[in-house]
């Protein structure tokens, strides 16, 4: 026995020797460890060569209860030929020892304090004898030596690990990366310093009302999509409402937990949660799911502690970051936007005294509400994709006020799904479509009280199609291309790399046909 644990180093590793090598020595036909939950009276079920796998972690006794939890308690052998007569003994349902009849425990004992106990059972009536108590009792204290040790290992290596995890952390702080893979890194290094099933995090929205899931780090355990929580609702939002951490034992029974059936489907038991603060205003919240009842230490608090407010931390740093790269890229697409419209005006010069005044202003002005209109959806929407379709329906509504008569019932509609597009491509489109609709205002209805212009737009497998149809009277014999259908053409194929077709309807009136290859929705923003 004593070469065997001489050569285990963690605790897993070690109860599984002790365990297999008792049983051989012993001539038993089970060998059972119990070990103290830390801070606690509750003996927990940690290895076994003869019970059931699935009781490992699970099957629990409290000190002076079974005649194992007796051995503890009073420190001495315990032992029955017919244990399961014996008044001491409980039956564990999930352990599946109906079969074994004869049981003897003995104490681990540490410096005078019990850390677990050591038990032997086997199938056949068996009478213990003094000889064979006395080597369980020897086993016993060989055990709690190499459990002991094993134990300092493993905090140990907890303990490095746990600096590594915060070293790495404390990189994160200082890197510039973007917030949704800082917060991958997290959860996953989270994860593996706690032990954890499952952690996670919320973070507060734009409106500072929601709460939405940013990151879930699984390990053995399956995690679904969760919807947004209200600040205050459920446990999670009240953490991030008042500041305070969060332990509740087990989830699945707990009526403050929202989503109890789901963690029953999902194995998840104990939750911890921590706010994420930065300068006194909660942000979010980092949660650790485990798959068992866990009563978490106060070492393990305190580390999980110092992950949440270096993940908050890193959080801002990331925003601040992100916020500066807005701050140039806004600056650079607003410069490139302010060159074309400056462009178009240059190639206006030469017909400046024959061109209306007030219709080169009114027409640049249009040409800048549809830039304007772009960057406001990007704004909105995150500075990365356009929804040319939310686009065009404000601008298109700004184009109609003004420059319909006040006679002119003309309605403008937009159909189809809606479009994201990378700003540079959506700035191109929405131009062009702006322009053929001025066009169809303007040529279109010039005397016509009533009429409609639709815009649809859809895919294909291979393009992306818009099409600009109106009612009016239709194409003239000769189409001449003035500056905005020079201005047209030279967007659609040059920056869009795309097709643009005008096409005469049987019924009257107009149909522009636009089709662009699908790779600019992959195209750089």
């Amino acid at each position: 026995m004593a070469r065997t644990l001489s050569a285990a180093w963690d605790l897993d590793t070690t109860l599984d020797l002790i365990a297999r090598k008792t049983t051989e020595v012993m001539h038993v036909d089970s060998c059972t460890i119990y070990l103290l939950d830390p801070g606690s009276d509750t003996l927990r079920l940690r290895a076994s060569t003869g019970l059931s796998r699935r009781a490992l972690g699970r099957a629990t006794l409290k000190v002076g209860e079974g005649m194992t939890g007796y051995a503890v308690q009073e420190n001495q052998p315990v032992y029955a030929a017919a244990a399961q007569e014996d008044p001491r003994f409980k039956r564990i349902i999930e352990a599946e020892e109906a079969s074994y009849h004869s049981l003897l425990a003995v104490p681990m004992v540490i410096e005078a304090q019990p850390i677990g106990a050591l038990n032997v059972q086997t199938l056949t009536t068996h009478e213990f004898t003094a000889d064979e108590i006395e080597v369980l009792s020897l086993v016993g204290d060989l055990a709690a030596g190499a459990l002991a040790k094993a134990q300092l290992y493993d905090k140990q290596r907890r303990q490095i690990e746990e600096l590594r995890a915060l070293a790495q952390i404390s990189e994160i702080v200082t890197s510039p990366q973007y917030l949704d893979d800082i917060l991958d890194v997290v959860t996953e290094m989270a994860a593996q310093a706690m032990g954890a099933a499952v952690c996670s995090i919320f973070l507060v929205d734009e409106t500072g009302e929601t709460l939405t899931l940013r990151s879930a780090k699984r390990a053995d355990s399956p995690y679904q999509y969760r919807p947004p929580l209200r600040l205050g609702e459920g446990v999670i939002g009240q953490v991030v409402l008042t500041g305070k951490p969060a332990y509740i034992p087990d989830v699945r029974a707990d009526e403050r937990y929202l989503g109890g059936e789901l963690a029953r489907e999902e194995g998840l038991v104990s939750l911890l949660a921590m706010p994420l603060s930065v300068r006194e205003r909660n942000i979010g919240v980092l949660n650790c799911y485990t798959n068992e009842v866990v009563q978490f230490s106060e070492e393990q608090l305190a580390l999980f502690a110092t992950l949440a407010n270096q993940t908050a931390l890193a959080i801002e740093n990331a925003r601040l970051v992100t916020n500066a790269a807005v701050v140039r890229e806004m600056h650079h697409r607003i410069k490139n936007n302010l060159q074309t419209v400056a462009m178009l005006m240059q190639l206006q010069i030469p017909d400046a005294d024959r061109l209306d005044t007030r219709q080169v202003l009114e027409t640049n002005i249009h040409r800048i509400r549809s830039i304007a209109a772009v960057h406001e959806s990007l704004s909105e929407q995150g500075f990365r994709l356009v929804d040319v379709k939310d686009v065009l329906e404000r601008i298109t509504r700004t184009t109609a006020e003004s420059m319909l008569r006040p006679d002119q019932d003309v309605q403008i509609a937009v159909f189809g799904e809606p479009l994201p597009l990378p700003s540079r491509a959506a700035t191109a489109l929405t131009l062009v479509v702006n322009e053929l609709v001025q066009n169809a205002l303007e040529h279109a209805f010039v005397d016509c009280a009533v009429g409609r212009v639709e815009i649809s737009l859809g895919r294909s497998p291979d393009e992306l199609i818009i099409l600009v149809r109106d009612n009016g009277r239709g194409l003239p014999p000769n189409l001449e291309y003035g500056l905005g259908l020079e201005l047209t053409t030279m967007l659609i194929t040059d920056d869009l790399h795309g097709g643009l077709k005008f096409n005469a309807l049987p019924e009257g009136g107009t149909e522009v046909s636009i089709r662009l290859p699908r790779e600019i929705e992959r195209d750089q923003v």
